[in-house]
């Protein structure tokens, strides 16, 4: 299988919003309508911070995405990225597609003159982690969170 990563654009919104709703249901929150239209439109904004990509398979399905944005690193005075969502079908997992959305998100980094790429996952996704263990750094950071 031959994996493509390409930008999402304005033709991918229903194959986009199938993979949203796996990567929702995987993370076990609620995906209405609105939260996914807010999402959609603030990656096909051209002014807006989110970006995404997407991985298409041979027969041209989309089978991951990954969602980042540029964001500024305060101490080195520089700009990094930010990964915040990488999403690949459950059937298309550890066959590399992962491992080329991030990819695709380092070359957009460097392209763009950042220079960090950092995200978080789950504790328990260990899946994941296999992949982000092989291709980064983790780091001894802690996460927190207020809800408001």
């Amino acid at each position: 299988m031959s994996i493509k990563v390409r930008t999402l654009g304005d033709k991918d919104f229903f194959s986009w919003l199938g993979l949203f709703e796996g990567y929702s249901e995987f993370y076990k929150s609620a995906l209405t309508d609105e939260k996914a239209l807010q999402v959609w439109s603030w990656i096909i904004d051209k002014n807006h911070v989110l970006a995404g990509a997407v991985a298409v398979n041979d027969e041209g399905d989309l089978i991951g995405f990954a969602h980042y944005r540029e964001v500024p690193n305060t101490l080195s005075a520089t700009r990094g990225l930010y990964l915040d969502d990488l999403f690949v079908v459950p059937e298309s997992r550890s066959t590399g597609v992962g491992r080329a959305l991030i990819e695709f998100a380092k070359q957009y980094a460097t392209q763009h003159h950042l220079s960090t790429m950092a995200w978080i996952t789950a504790t328990d996704n260990e899946e994941a982690q296999r992949l982000y263990d092989d291709v980064a750094t983790r780091t001894d950071w802690v996460t927190y969170e207020i809800e408001l």
